[in-house]
């Protein structure tokens, strides 16, 4: 779990993924040699923040988003939001600006909504706020700030230590409206002739999808995947024996939005673990359910 701490304490809230594109170009150098397969590795101006990896001969794609919710200072001390936050006083925000490192309080106003932080010194106006990561780990479970997305970025990093075949697509943006996935999808479509699509990302615990039950594969969320191709994947998830449930929702998203609305025809499935106390600081996932997610993608990256 060292890296996916790591990676929860790396602030890169939407619109400033670089710092974690940094730190994963890096691991990706450092470590590749000991992958089963060593990527092709695209990255470069015209792909922003985001990265390809391309192993072998590739039939399916995982996308799995890099960017974070959290706020942007405005004027005075208000804050605006980035993404879905959860929002309560006293909830502790982190950055950095001209005159150094900040940790505030976040302040809700009761009557308006208003946000705003406590702070010794007015911060600049632009300035990003994330979350301060309290990374905790039992023996059952971890917790903190940001597993959404950086444990569904960690089950990427390890699909691909075994990965033959396939495309890793790390994204930008998908907290607070996408933008990267279109560019994406269209290159990988493209040159590769790729069109099937795993989303590598974290959902909620509901009454219908409980912690510790297993990865959930989700039949739909506000948008409805085609039918025949999460079919294939439940098919293969109930014969690898692998632990899952079935996620069925009428709102929420992902990066599928922005494969669902392209011009190329894909095809995509979302399929994560799920977590309580969902864009708070203090999320939380059953080791059971991480365990379960990275198994059945080494399944479905071999079987689809």
């Amino acid at each position: 779990m060292q890296l996916l701490r790591t990676l929860c304490q790396i602030a890169a809230p939407a619109g400033n993924e670089a710092p974690l594109t940094e730190f994963l170009l890096n691991y990706i150098d450092q470590n590749q040699a000991s992958w089963r397969v060593q990527p092709q590795v695209v990255t470069g101006k015209e792909f922003q923040d985001c990265i390809i990896l391309i192993f072998g001969q590739p039939r399916t794609a995982i996308f799995a988003h890099l960017d974070s919710i959290g706020f942007t200072v405005r004027y005075g001390r208000q804050l605006v939001r980035i993404g879905g936050p959860d929002l309560q006083t006293g909830y502790r925000l982190v950055g950095r600006d001209s005159q150094g490192d900040i940790e505030c309080a976040l302040l809700v106003e009761e009557e308006t909504g208003e946000l705003g932080y406590e702070f010794t010194r007015d911060i600049d106006r632009g300035t990003e706020l994330t979350f301060k990561c309290d990374f905790r780990e039992t023996e059952s479970s971890v917790q903190s700030c940001y597993l959404d997305n950086r444990l569904g970025v960690w089950n990427a990093l390890r699909v691909a230590e075994t990965l033959e075949n396939g495309i890793i697509a790390f994204s930008c943006w998908e907290e607070h409206g996408g933008g990267s996935v279109a560019y994406l999808a269209k290159y990988i479509y493209e040159h590769y002739g790729v069109r099937q699509a795993l989303i590598s990302d974290i959902t909620w615990v509901t009454e219908g999808v409980r912690p510790g039950q297993g990865v959930a594969i989700s039949l739909r969320d506000s948008l409805i995947p085609r039918r025949a191709y999460v079919e294939r994947i439940r098919r293969i998830a109930e014969q690898s024996g692998v632990p899952f449930q079935l996620e069925v929702e009428g709102s929420g998203g992902s990066d599928a939005k922005e494969l669902q609305h392209g011009a190329q025809p894909w095809d995509w499935c979302f399929v994560g673990a799920p977590e309580d106390n969902v864009h708070s600081p203090d999320e939380i996932v059953d080791k059971r359910d991480i365990d379960s997610m990275v198994a059945l993608y080494q399944v479905l990256m071999r079987e689809l």
